[in-house]
């Protein structure tokens, strides 16, 4: 793969058409420097390539008919179905092939064993966010994989956010912390318009300001580059509203509660890695 750092003159292939294959295709699309033609998708029924076709990339039925018209083909099904479809495609797996896989769990080894023996594999982890262009993804390199094609993964991805590269075992916490993340904030969202609700607020309000809230306070915060600390000293002043309200959260456990859900999650995805 040449190009080092650029977006990639090469015909992308997706295997699966989840929301993770969308929102990838949609963060890809989306700078213009890819072109639809350029991309195809395969899934084993209709159901979900509807939306791929509505963006205007190729759709088939046929995993190895992607690996065939692809160079980087990202592998973005179920991990239990890994094994099955990597014996369907690995015959048409070359040396000039770069495999991503964003199956969560399947580790790099198990992708290297299950491929030819010169394939060039990638591991990534997106999340949801990807979707709007707002995504987190860490990706790992393969025995095979040099930093040329790291360049050109996160080239390519730039489009979908934050992209950060590091060795495998960040992936199991990138899960945690980022993967499952979205969820924990979601949750915080809706118990902060619950408050407003109890305190009086219109739900359909309390949720827009809610999310609002978030937006613009994650905004600040990787904008800025401060430490989130110095962010919320600034907001606490003297006796006033925001002091009262974070001692609650305190006395709640708030801190170690999202500490301990990022260290669940994180062991849930290093157990289902070694199955």
């Amino acid at each position: 793969v040449s190009h080092s750092g650029q977006k990639p003159d090469l015909n992308i292939g997706f295997i699966g058409a989840g929301n993770m294959a969308f929102g990838i295709t949609k963060g890809i699309l989306c700078s213009g420097e890819v072109q639809p033609r350029k991309v195809m998708v395969s899934a084993p029924s209709s159901n979900n390539l509807g939306r791929f076709q509505e963006l205007g990339v190729a759709v088939t039925h046929s995993n190895t008919e992607v690996v065939t018209a692809s160079r980087l083909v990202f592998l973005a099904v179920k991990p239990h179905l890994i094994p099955r479809v990597l014996a369907e495609i690995a015959p048409s797996v070359t040396r000039e092939h770069v495999i991503i896989s964003v199956a969560a769990g399947v580790t790099i080894a198990t992708l290297e064993e299950l491929l030819p023996p010169e394939s060039v594999v990638l591991r990534l982890m997106p999340n949801l966010p990807c979707m709007v262009q707002e995504g987190a993804l860490l990706f790992s390199l393969g025995s095979r994989a040099g930093p040329q094609e790291g360049a050109v993964l996160k080239a390519l991805l730039a489009p979908c956010g934050l992209v950060e590269e590091g060795p495998e075992v960040w992936i199991d916490t990138h899960t945690g912390l980022s993967g499952s993340g979205v969820a924990f904030v979601y949750l915080f969202a809706e118990a902060l318009a619950e408050g407003a609700v109890k305190m009086g607020m219109p739900t359909a309000v309390a949720q827009r300001i809610a999310a609002q809230t978030i937006l613009g306070a994650g905004r600040l915060l990787r904008d800025s580059g401060r430490h989130p600390a110095q962010l919320r000293s600034d907001v606490c002043t003297p006796g006033g509203t925001t002091i009262y309200g974070l001692h609650a959260l305190e006395l709640g456990g708030l801190r170690a509660a999202a500490m301990g859900a990022v260290e669940a999650a994180t062991e849930r995805a290093r157990e289902m890695g070694r199955k």
